[in-house]
């Protein structure tokens, strides 16, 4: 079984505060887009979980959220036979795009299948909860959502079906850590009012809907900018070179360290792409809503 898993952005993401558990609560808009991952799944004989990839950046262990959401189903359906993941990376690792999460999803449904556990999505969902925060927009299989509690509380927004950008996404040579960035987020994070992040993301919705890029570069945030860029100063000077080739709507996506900016066309992708490559130490992809 051959599977696409796809990459997300974060058009806005607001931390409220911190929460008891240890996690944010937070306010997010999440986009899918068409940088996607290949996930081989082949079931085994022996009762394990197998998993290899075409990049040592990736752990192939339980650590992995692919592994994991094998793992979980496994023991909790017990589950005898095994199964071998392969994964072909082309989403940037830590680099706040969700790789891992969809990498889970795409297993989790796999499984299903495979399994023949008959579970449907609500069910996906709770279970995806447990592995991730970002895990359940992917299983929402959906192109934008908007998403509420630690990022897991996820309502599509259905009025963007027909919604479709382009990006162009530059990723420095780093890892950015995302426990460190919320941690630093805790030092300098202010509190906001709830009902002015529900006001953003209702204007966010608007105006991609009426497809205003103009408009949408006043509304996109990100409260884990700031923090980031004090620890890898890099997301900062990638922010300041898209802005001077002209791009209004530039943001770091998740906690980093990729950072997009919002085009009206392809063929403006693929200049500005041809531009930022000569800095060669920052990989840059062109990617389209999905």
């Amino acid at each position: 079984m051959v599977l696409n898993s796809y990459a997300k952005l974060n058009l806005y993401l607001r931390v409220l505060s911190r929460r008891k558990d240890n996690y944010h609560s937070l306010k997010t808009v999440f986009e899918r887009i068409d940088l996607h991952d290949k996930i081989i799944l082949k079931p085994i004989a022996s009762d394990r979980i197998k998993i290899t990839a075409d990049t040592k950046l990736i752990p192939a262990d339980e650590s992995n959220l692919a592994f994991a959401a094998a793992g979980l189903l496994k023991n909790k359906f017990r589950i005898r036979s095994g199964v071998d993941i392969k994964i072909i990376k082309r989403i940037p690792v830590a680099g706040g795009m969700g790789g891992g999460s969809s990498n889970a999803v795409c297993v989790l449904c796999a499984l299903n299948k495979l399994w023949k556990l008959g579970l449907g999505k609500k069910e996906l969902v709770m279970l995806g909860r447990r592995l991730g925060a970002d895990v359940p927009f992917f299983i929402h299989n959906t192109s934008f959502a908007k998403a509420g509690g630690r990022g897991d509380d996820v309502r599509p927004l259905s009025q963007l079906r027909k919604s479709r950008f382009w990006h162009i996404i530059a990723v420095p040579g780093i890892r950015a850590s995302t426990p460190l960035v919320y941690q630093k987020w805790d030092k300098i994070g202010q509190k906001v009012r709830l009902t002015s992040a529900d006001s953003d993301v209702k204007m966010l919705t608007s105006a991609l809907r009426k497809k205003n890029i103009s408009l949408i570069s006043k509304i996109l945030f990100n409260s884990l900018e700031e923090p980031s860029i004090k620890l890898y100063p890099e997301i900062g000077k990638i922010k300041e070179k898209l802005s001077s080739l002209g791009l209004k709507a530039v943001l770091m996506s998740g906690s980093g360290a990729a950072v997009f900016g919002m085009v009206c066309s392809k063929s403006e992708a693929f200049s500005l792409a041809r531009q930022l490559r000569r800095n060669r130490t920052w990989r840059i992809c062109i990617a389209r809503t999905i």
